[in-house]
């Protein structure tokens, strides 16, 4: 490329690049005008675009020009094998002037006749998100500028993709988390119940869910759990603990076994992933709460007449990596009528700058033996008041109802 071409050739990308009307274009619009501009100004054969799919150990064709197949077949390519996979891995431009099977891994590029191949990484906000690469049916070497410009369009289209996943992945979180988030609590005679959830303003919706449902038997089912990390991944790991629970809910009554076998499943299926659980069974017929607790906060316990306390249990570990499958403890507690229990993830008690056992201390005191639904207030406005949460907020109050005088005075007849 002699300089006055390479000049001009800058120009034209920085102008295509820098268009204030790209910002308007959905990805789909902005891949098919940069793409387009990239085959036209390089004057190659094929431009194509791979993104890192949800768990980032594979590439995927999203977009193309003079190479359509790729993305009609769903060509995929792991980090660090063949051309992209290596551009990938190292996170560097790489150029072969040799395609077949031994220097790629997709066929269809050596079918395309392509003899020389430039790719870049897409990265944006120090996130690999794909590779943009180009190739040319010629024999051909390119130039430093012609690395530079690529991998300016790579930039640009990097930050496009990186703005719509984290909106796309906000978006679908939310909808899965609101999905899987108890629409109505079960009633049950002499039992009420309340619930909150606040997605932290810090983290976005993450992994932090509340269930309650009927077991057969005069037992109803209360969970309430904390995946490690946020967003779309969280949520998605947090819908698959919660069906795996309600399953072993079925299958075993005791609350430690059940988190036994969840801790089996998490380990062997959720690689890489952690998460806090609390599961409690009450028997609605005689007021008995069978609890275990997976590296969880223990509940808030107020009785009438008595100050509230944390019910006192043992922590096993928590869900994952095979950490406790079995030996997990089981702590029952009685529920008299009146009495109220409080269970809640810790974005409700943790707080930069402030120490944890002193906002223990709070949330103890503000749990009273009232109405499960004043109750949540109650909690809410002391615990939360007017600051955002930094992290997710999930709270749970059941209360045995207490007999109305009527109620008792009929007993006694």
């Amino acid at each position: 490329m002699d300089v006055s071409r390479g000049s001009e050739t800058r120009l034209r990308f920085l102008e295509a690049i820098t268009d204030s009307a790209l910002r308007e274009l959905d990805l789909d619009k902005l891949f098919e005008v940069l793409l387009t501009k990239v085959r036209d100004l390089l004057a190659v054969d094929t431009v194509t675009a791979l993104l890192t799919d949800l768990g980032g150990t594979q590439l995927v064709a999203r977009a193309t020009v003079g190479l359509e197949e790729e993305v009609f077949q769903g060509v995929r390519v792991a980090l660090g094998t063949g051309f992209a996979g290596r551009v990938a891995q190292l996170r560097e431009p790489v150029q072969i002037s040799h395609v077949d099977e031994s220097t790629v891994v997709n066929p269809l590029l050596w079918k395309r006749g392509l003899h020389a191949l430039l790719g870049v990484p897409m990265i944006a906000e120090d996130d690999l998100v794909g590779v943009l690469h180009i190739g040319s049916t010629t024999d051909r070497r390119f130039t430093d500028d012609e690395v530079d410009l690529l991998q300016l369009v790579a930039d640009r289209l990097a930050v496009g993709v990186y703005a719509h996943r984290s909106r796309s992945e906000r978006a679908a979180a939310a909808v899965l988390q609101n999905s899987l988030l108890p629409s109505r609590l079960p009633t049950t005679e002499g039992w009420g119940m309340a619930a909150r959830y606040v997605p932290g303003a810090d983290s976005g919706v993450g992994g932090d869910w509340y269930d309650v449902f009927q077991l057969p038997g005069n037992r109803t089912g209360l969970v309430i759990g904390d995946v490690v990390g946020s967003g779309l991944a969280a949520a998605i790991v947090m819908g698959r603990l919660r069906s795996a629970l309600r399953a072993y809910a079925l299958e075993f009554e005791d609350p430690a076994t059940v988190l036994g076998r969840l801790d089996r499943k998490a380990a062997h299926f959720e690689h890489h992933s952690m998460a806090t659980v609390a599961y409690a069974v009450i028997h609605t017929d005689t007021g008995r709460m069978d609890l275990a607790l997976a590296g969880h906060l223990p509940p808030v316990l107020a009785v009438p007449g008595d100050q509230a306390r944390f019910v006192e249990t043992t922590v096993d570990p928590p869900i994952g990596y095979r950490l406790a499958v079995t030996g997990r403890h089981r702590t029952s507690v009685d529920l008299p009528p009146g009495a109220l229990v409080a269970l809640y993830t810790d974005g409700l008690v943790e707080r930069r700058d402030e120490d944890l056992d002193e906002r223990l201390e709070l949330l103890r005191q503000s749990v009273v033996p009232t109405a499960p639904e004043l109750a949540c207030a109650r909690i809410m406005a002391n615990l939360v008041g007017d600051h955002p949460a930094t992290d997710d907020i999930a709270l749970l109050t059941v209360r045995h109802t207490p007999l109305l005088p009527s109620d008792a005075a009929a007993g006694f007849r």
